[in-house]
This record gives structure tokens, sequence and C-alpha cells, in this order.
């Protein structure tokens, strides 16, 4: 029962903030996000994690230690920052802790901490932007982001699961070069297709990838069944969930 509240508080400030349209998009979309997740008593590592709803959304399902990484910069117009503060103002986990700082700082300052859960949730490509664009042709890029995830790897404890969801860069749209009518705003060519994010989290000791291609939440239920695959997610957004585990 107390969960239940403690999820009812969530989805409720959530919403009543502004950082997400309706509860039961919210809900059907956590759902799908972290499908066979456990939270309770485990520690999660929120990669880029912005405003928080995710790693609020994590304690209010009994984790015992998240920690936002969201290194936003001085002045910036986001405001993920001011609406995490909002979020933890009306909801007071005392086991959320935003950093604002890189993944490449953390490691730094945090070499003996782990998690059983990493989470980069549209932002694996801001990691290192620039290298992210020449991914496939140049090798230096390639090694800019194993050192990357190398450092990431080395904050996992044995068998925690790996979350990464981004758009891939292969969509119709792009292709004709043409603004996508259903994301007009997003650069193709600062993404990757999760194949190739795969194969690069498997060369620094991540396996077992499974790719999952997501849809509108609005559409719920009858949406998922009808449009949650790869054909016709390249003629929307190509959003993908990549899951895999630490370990060989």
């Amino acid at each position: 029962m107390k969960k239940e509240s403690s999820l009812q508080d969530y989805f409720s400030a959530v919403v009543r903030l502004g950082l997400y349209s309706s509860e039961r998009r919210l809900e059907f979309h956590l759902r799908n996000l972290f499908r066979g997740i456990e939270f309770e008593n485990k520690r999660m590592l929120d990669i880029g994690g912005g405003t928080g709803i995710w790693s609020y959304y994590a304690a209010s399902m009994g984790a015992q230690e998240v920690v936002c990484l969201e290194p936003e910069i001085e002045g910036s117009s986001s405001g993920s920052t001011d609406n995490f503060r909002k979020l933890q103002a009306n909801l007071s986990y005392d086991q959320v802790q935003l950093e604002p700082t890189t993944i490449q700082s953390f490691v730094r300052n945090n070499v003996d901490r782990k998690f059983d859960i990493i989470l980069l949730n549209n932002s694996v490509n801001h990691l290192d932007e620039n290298a992210c664009i020449t991914l496939l042709e140049d090798d230096g890029s390639q090694n800019i982001y194993r050192q990357i995830f190398k450092k990431i790897n080395t904050l996992t404890e044995e068998k925690a699961t790996l979350i990464v969801c981004d758009c891939s860069r292969h969509n119709f749209y792009s292709l004709l070069r043409i603004k996508n009518p259903f994301a007009p705003n997003i650069e193709w060519n600062k993404h990757q297709s999760p194949k190739i994010w795969a194969e690069l989290f498997r060369e620094v000791g991540f396996c077992d990838p499974r790719i999952r291609w997501t849809t509108f939440n609005r559409l719920g239920s009858f949406g998922k069944l009808l449009l949650d695959n790869r054909f016709a997610s390249f003629f929307l957004t190509s959003q993908f969930c990549l899951y895999m585990r630490q370990g060989p």
C-alpha cells in the first residue's frame, strides 16, 4: 500500500508541475520502459536525467539510491535543474541525488560506487555530440565512446542492467532529407542506430542486447500492438530502447 501511495504522489506531482501531459500516458510509458526491471533496494544511475522524472519514478518504486547526472550549463534555458528541484520539493525522496556533472567527472570522483541499473534516456548521443556525428567514419570517435562506455562499466554491479533509449539515425524522412512531421526538431546526423551502440557496449563488457522499438504513448496499447516494430518506427520517429546486461 505504501508503494501505491508513493506512485500516486509521484504521478500527480509530475503532471501538476507540467513535466508530462497526463498520468495515464506517463504510467503507460514507464510501464513499457522499465518492463521486467526490479527497483526494490536497487541503485540506479540516471545519466543525463534532466528533470528527474525517471529518477523519482525509481525512488517511488523502492530504489535504495538514485543518482541523476545532469550537467546543465549555467544559464541554460532548458530549466532541467529548476524542474528537478521542484519535483524534489514535492516528493522529498532522500535517496535521490542530483549531480550537475558529466559521466566522465562523476567516474573520476566516485571510483568505488556501484549501480544495479544504468539509464541513458535520450542522452547517449550527448555524451560527446561531435564524436557521435562522425562515429561511423572515424576510429578516433569510436575510441572516445569506448572510453566513456568503459567508465560506465566501472560503475556497474555484476549483471547490472543497462538501458539506452534514443532515436535511430535511420529514418524515412532523414533519407529523403525532409523534415519529419512527427519529430521536426530531431537532427538525425547526431544519432546512431541501436546496433552500433550495442556493439560498442559489447566491446567494453556488456552482453545480451535486446532492442525494442517504441511509438507514441497517446496511442496506448493499440498503438503499441500495431506500431511497436522496426518497420513502422522507420516511418515515424525511429525511437528505440536497447537493453543489455553487464558481464560476459
